[in-house]
C-alpha cells in the first residue's frame, strides 16, 4: 500500500491564511496589546504570514520538479517500448 501524494500546497495556503486573518483581526488592538506587554502576538501572526508565502512558494515550485520528474520518466519509458 502506497502513501497517499500529498504535495503541501493547501496546508501551507491555509495556514497562511488563517496567520494573515489573525494578523488583521489583532490590528485594531495594537495599543490594548502593547499596554499589556502582548504586541508579539501581532508580529508573530505577521511573521507566520510572511514565512507562509516562502512554504507557498517552496511547496509550489516542488509540485512542480516532480511533475517535470514524472514526465521525463514516462516519456524515457514511452521511448524505450519497440
Amino acid at each position: 500500500m502506497e502513501p497517499l501524494d500529498v504535495d503541501g500546497v493547501r496546508t501551507v495556503l491555509v495556514g497562511t491564511a488563517l496567520f494573515g486573518v489573525a494578523f488583521v483581526a489583532l490590528l485594531p488592538f495594537y495599543g490594548s496589546l502593547a499596554d499589556h506587554g502582548r504586541a508579539w502576538w501581532l508580529w508573530t501572526a505577521l511573521a507566520g504570514f510572511g514565512l507562509g508565502l516562502f512554504g507557498l512558494e517552496y511547496c509550489r515550485r516542488r509540485v512542480r520538479v516532480r511533475a517535470a520528474r514524472e514526465f521525463d520518466t514516462s516519456d524515457g519509458d514511452a521511448s524505450d517500448a519497440p
